[in-house]
């Protein structure tokens, strides 16, 4: 009878690493357009006028 336990540990253990490098990849690769959401709505709610930055995560409130 052979133990498969620590077989099964190992695969999860993979899966979830390579669902962090995608994870990872995604956020460097769209980050700035992510923070610029963000950005913007905060001015929403803020209730001041957003303005974008010349690349992708450089936009403001004013």
């Amino acid at each position: 009878m052979v133990n498969k336990n620590g077989q099964a540990l190992t695969e999860y253990v993979l899966i979830i690493a390579l669902i962090s490098i995608i994870a990872i990849t995604v956020v460097n690769l769209f980050g700035g357009y992510l923070k610029d959401a963000i950005t913007k709505a905060g001015c929403g709610l803020a209730m001041q006028e957003y303005v974008e930055g010349e690349n992708p995560g450089e936009g403001y409130c004013e």
